[in-house]
């Protein structure tokens, strides 16, 4: 029974820690936080805080996976798939740090060894999907062109978010969601 007991907090401990690394990500940046400083946020050391962790890589990870949830939970929009990510696109001006490091480890994933490779093939196939039934829902509404391939127009949408977010991240003047609305409203029509 201790050891269930054990276990327990040891979930409830690594989910503190996420929580305090997304707030310190979120408010310093990725450039700007040090696992030492998510560790003495939490009050444990550096090496209590891997023993949560198998490696950096993959508590960076780990930090993304929770920002999704947390995102999923905390902007609810009021429609579809496209509608949400409209919202957390508007949400993502101010966590500056939460992009870099989004940014950053989605180009280290390239590397089929890295910790964040699976995330992010999984985390395309989600959005790709879910983005191909807005526009297969919205084209059996009437309200988008009947000639689009819901899964190519899935996979520009993604790009163009994930591009615009680069952009932003050297040029705060963009907007990020205004961008992706009109371009929907251009393909859409």
């Amino acid at each position: 029974m201790a050891e269930r007991g054990s276990y327990a907090k040891g979930v409830m401990r690594r989910e503190e820690i996420l929580t305090a690394a997304l707030d310190v990500f979120s408010r310093e940046g990725y450039r700007g936080t040090s696992l030492r400083d998510i560790a003495k946020q939490v009050g444990v050391s550096l090496t209590g805080l891997m023993h949560y962790f198998d490696s950096k890589e993959q508590l960076l990870t780990a930090i993304l996976e929770k920002r999704d949830q947390v995102d999923a939970d905390a902007h609810p929009a009021d429609g579809d798939f496209l509608d949400g990510l409209l919202v957390i696109m508007r949400h993502n001006r101010d966590v500056p740090g939460l992009v870099q490091l989004y940014i950053t480890l989605a180009a280290a994933a390239e590397d089929s060894s890295h910790p964040a490779h699976d995330f992010f093939i999984e985390r395309f196939s989600f959005v790709r999907r879910e983005l191909a039934t807005v526009v297969r829902d919205r084209q059996a509404a009437g309200a988008t062109r009947a000639d689009l391939d819901p899964e190519h127009v899935a996979r520009v949408l993604i790009a163009v978010a994930d591009g615009i977010q680069i952009q932003w991240a050297l040029d705060r003047s963009v907007d990020m969601a205004g961008d992706i609305e009109r371009l929907w409203d251009a393909i859409s029509r």
